[in-house]
């Protein structure tokens, strides 16, 4: 009787340490040279995960180049398990899952404020998606920031990139710039500012926070502040992560992460604003280096150039990339944002 009693006093007491075992969270971050919203918002999210969230939880937080993993490799680490968090780069992403260019073709989201409604118009196919293809829970989307145009040769406007080497993310970039007749030159972001010094590309797309902190103006003359895309990146958790929590802790989880995406979006469009004063030299310039970059003036007809390069250019070049993996990816993205767009 006593034996049966310690037994299970000792039963009661493993059930109790186990239920009591904080979450274990393993993250992949963004590059921790991609600049600041790495550096001041994702990062010091993750470390105080367990004060911001009020879950019970223990987080490895290390960015994809410093564990020497590609950022083009997110989605398929965060399906084999290995991390349980992944901060996804779109772009790069993109060429496992298609889907997720959908959020930011060429000329569809001009501002920050078109670029928040389109993204959630699209978010629940794309969570779909990640959830089909790699057992990946779609968990917010945010940008890193209108991607503007930088060259090293003098360029009046859209028109004068004819002939042009143009550094570009992703390939809707590409295919805008070949309709203007220049060439777009997929490169990673770490050799661009020397390829700029060296002639190798003319121009190169990014935004312009990230080329003050890469010393894109030291090797470039000019700007042209006509946002392209807005560069929208994410988080996603492995599915057996998300399941194995409790209704409550993913409630909680989903409540941090919906903050920590709003605060990523305004931080963005300051951080956009500031960078642009630092990068033509004027004041106040608080986050960045300055520099002395010319800043264009953006004519109505490159503004209707862009505007139309969605059903020119980017929509159609996307949408048979993305219905070859999902026959109802244009047709979803038509209903969704399209819509949208048509009103």
């Amino acid at each position: 009787m006593a034996n049966r009693i310690l037994l299970g006093l000792a039963a009661a007491l493993l059930i109790g340490s186990t239920q009591a075992q904080p979450l274990q969270l393993k993250v992949l971050g963004q590059p921790a040279g991609s600049g600041l919203i790495q550096q001041k918002q994702e990062q010091p999210f993750f470390n105080t995960l367990a004060a911001v969230s009020g879950l019970d939880v223990n987080v490895q937080y290390v960015p994809t180049d410093v564990a020497g993993i590609p950022d083009s490799d997110g989605l398929r680490i965060l399906k084999s398990g290995l991390f349980n968090i992944v901060s996804i780069r779109g772009s790069q992403a993109s060429r496992d899952e298609p889907s997720l260019l959908g959020f930011d073709l060429v000329g569809l989201n001009t501002s920050f404020e078109s670029g928040r409604v389109n993204t959630q118009a699209f978010f629940d196919f794309v969570d779909a998606r990640l959830q089909k293809k790699f057992n990946a829970k779609l968990l917010g989307v945010w940008p890193a920031g209108p991607q503007l145009i930088f060259c090293k040769p003098q360029i009046a406007g859209l028109s004068d990139l004819k002939g042009l080497k143009v550094r570009v993310g992703d390939q809707s970039a590409a295919k805008f710039m070949s309709a203007l007749g220049a060439t777009g030159v997929p490169m990673p972001f770490g050799e661009v500012q020397q390829a700029l010094a060296m002639g190798v590309v003319d121009c190169a797309i990014t935004g312009p926070a990230s080329a003050n902190s890469a010393g894109w103006p030291e090797a470039t003359t000019t700007v042209l502040p006509i946002a392209l895309q807005l560069a929208v990146n994410g988080y996603a958790i492995n599915l057996k992560t998300w399941n194995a929590m409790s209704t409550e802790q993913q409630a909680m989880l989903q409540k941090a992460f919906d903050q920590l995406d709003s605060n990523i979006w305004d931080y963005s469009q300051s951080l956009y604003d500031d960078a642009m004063r630092c990068n033509s030299g004027e004041q106040p310039c608080t986050q960045g280096k300055s520099y002395k970059l010319k800043t264009l003036p953006v004519s109505a007809a490159d503004e209707a150039t862009v505007a139309a390069a969605v059903e020119r250019t980017s929509l159609p070049a996307w949408a048979e990339q993305c219905n070859t993996v999902d026959p109802e990816c244009e047709k979803t993205w038509r209903a969704t944002v399209g819509a949208r767009q048509a009103n």
